[in-house]
């Protein structure tokens, strides 16, 4: 049987293999920029601050003790934790500038909490490892100020990552939503966390281990996330599209806000398009726009007014391409239809093909 030790020394062990993991196997070398370096150290002293937590509830057997004690150590160090790991995943989404708000939102929440334990066991009058009711109702709204804190970061998260994907779509001449889906992911952890941490400070019984088993789970998820993206090229490549949208909110201050001549800008996509420059494989917005012979942000603001991106552009022209050539080449295969159009590769096609017109290439011409 699972006992709330056992779940405890698991915990213990799990937290300091991830905080080994961030702090010896994940390191970049030479090549790991200072802000990942940054991020990668937060996310350490975050799991760090986890073990702890969990060492502490293990060797003092405080939630046997009763709910005042545990939820007391709870709130000390899992508000610290939460904002480490917000703070951790905001330096990468803000590329290391952060709002004053940002900063002082968890260490304001934590005063805040600390402030209310420590008020209310001294209005008592009675020991602090004693149960009473005002320290028991300065707890509970502890523990909604965590909630508040956690709901901050999940909206910052949440606003910032939108920014990111509408950087993507206007840069990439594909669908790159799979760089940032750890991240969509760990967003939605992150406010299940802020609900089911609250609930496991105060509850008991058999269903506390299987909110607890979900929070190991989602630590796990996010620290192994945030390493394969470090170590990855995908970084890289947000990184790209992010300088590439700054370059063009830059073109677009410089030209005074001018308004695009859609007429002019129009003959020399249509231009471009007859030539078949959207055929060309991994097609970034800023060649095209070269190619076409108008700025970055001419480009982007024509495309915005037909209600579009550019990987949405470029793919629905890619798709007419392709039903062209199954109308006029119906011996072609799919790997030289994908080759022909554009396409990385035939499942990128018909994935394409199929989100766009309903059925795959093959289903289309049949």
């Amino acid at each position: 049987m699972i006992t709330l030790s056992s779940m405890q020394f698991a915990a213990v062990v799990l937290m300091a293999l991830l905080t080994v993991k961030l702090l010896v196997l994940q390191r970049g070398g030479k090549m790991e920029s200072v802000l990942a370096r940054r991020s990668r150290r937060l996310m350490a002293a975050g799991t760090a601050v986890l073990a702890l937590h969990f060492a502490l509830q293990l060797k003092y057997g405080l939630r046997a003790m009763g709910i005042t004690q545990a939820v007391a150590l709870n709130l000390t160090l899992l508000i610290p934790a939460s904002y480490i790991f917000a703070v951790a995943v905001l330096l990468l989404q803000r590329r290391g500038v952060l709002s004053r708000l940002d900063r002082w939102a968890g260490p304001s929440a934590w005063i805040a909490a600390m402030a209310l334990l420590f008020g209310a066991g001294l209005s008592d009058g009675l020991p602090y490892l004693n149960d009473s009711p005002g320290l028991q109702q300065a707890e509970i709204i502890g523990a909604a100020v965590y909630m508040l804190m956690q709901g901050y970061y999940a909206w910052r998260h949440t606003s910032i990552l939108l920014t990111m994907r509408r950087a993507l779509d206007d840069y990439y001449d594909r669908d790159t939503d799979y760089l940032l889906r750890w991240m969509h992911l760990s967003i939605l952890g992150l406010v299940l966390l802020a609900l089911m941490v609250p609930v496991s400070m105060f509850g008991s019984g058999g269903w506390l281990l299987a909110i607890a088993l979900a929070i190991y789970f989602f630590v796990f998820y996010l620290v192994d996330s945030f390493c394969n993206y470090l170590t990855s090229t995908d970084l890289a490549r947000v990184q790209e599209a992010e300088r590439n949208a700054d370059e063009i909110e830059q073109e677009q201050s410089s030209d005074g806000g001018v308004t695009v001549r859609d007429g002019a800008v129009g003959r020399a996509v249509d231009e471009w398009i007859a030539r078949g420059g959207y055929l060309k494989n991994g097609l970034l917005q800023p060649e095209a726009a070269e190619e076409i012979g108008v700025p970055k942000h001419q480009l982007k603001e024509y495309l915005r007014n037909l209600g579009l991106k550019y990987c949405e552009w470029i793919a629905a022209l890619r798709v007419e391409e392709a039903k062209r050539v199954i109308r006029e080449h119906p011996d072609w295969g799919n790997d030289a239809i994908a080759e022909h159009c554009g396409f990385s590769d035939r499942s990128v096609m018909q994935r394409t093909f199929k989100k766009l017109i309903g059925v795959t290439p093959a289903q289309w011409g049949a």
